[in-house]
């Protein structure tokens, strides 16, 4: 069973939004709708398109849900405490979503926001990440309680993931995550006192 990914650059801050297509029956899913519709829908080219994955609510990432729902008729799927928009499939922690002969799990994965998931392909190393993780440092915090649950998440969701997970994420470069687990496994056993912003692995 083949799954073909398809990436592209969209809005203002140039964030990765992702088409997934299962190669055995061509059903596919479009990740974080976060602009240019026209490009979204030239990712979909050729497939039959069955839900709308949201890793999470911020405007970046969401910028083009309401026309390319209109246009694919298709649920959207988002956790329960997702903002500004209306799934038609809540999700967390525990649940499971099929991609033709694919099937992944679903990760609460709060900290940059309450209400983040990540999609990780349950036969398979890949995984959807949002803004849970980059190559150099996780997702943006706004608060001191905001970063200690990103450090969490850290500890408890991604890195029980295996070495080979290929981590795509919602800004820069994918990365396989065992080449980050060593600064990783640094950065949260570190004391960051009330920190929260910004962060990379180095710091």
């Amino acid at each position: 069973m083949s799954l073909k990914l398809r990436m592209r650059h969209v809005g203002e801050w140039q964030m990765n939004t992702y088409a997934l297509v299962c190669s055995d029956t061509q059903q596919s899913v479009l990740i974080d709708p976060g602009d240019d519709p026209a490009v979204l829908t030239e990712m979909l080219a050729g497939t039959n398109p069955i839900a709308i994955w949201v890793t999470h609510t911020h405007s970046d990432h969401i910028g083009a849900l309401v026309p390319m729902r209109q246009a694919l008729q298709v649920p959207v799927v988002a956790h329960e405490f997702a903002h500004h928009i209306q799934p038609d499939i809540v999700v967390t922690t525990g649940a499971q979503v099929a991609l033709g002969r694919h099937t992944f799990d679903v990760h609460y994965a709060p900290g940059h926001i309450a209400d983040q998931v990540c999609f990780t392909q349950r036969a398979g190393n890949l995984a959807i990440v949002g803004d849970t993780i980059f190559a150099g440092g996780p997702g943006r915090t706004w608060s001191p309680d905001g970063f200690k649950t990103t450090i969490n998440t850290l500890k408890t969701v991604v890195l029980p993931w295996a070495d080979a997970t290929q981590c795509y994420p919602g800004h820069g470069p994918d990365f396989q995550l065992g080449t980050v687990r060593a600064a990783v496994n640094a950065f949260v056993a570190k004391d960051h006192g009330d920190f929260y912003g910004d962060a990379e692995w180095a710091q």
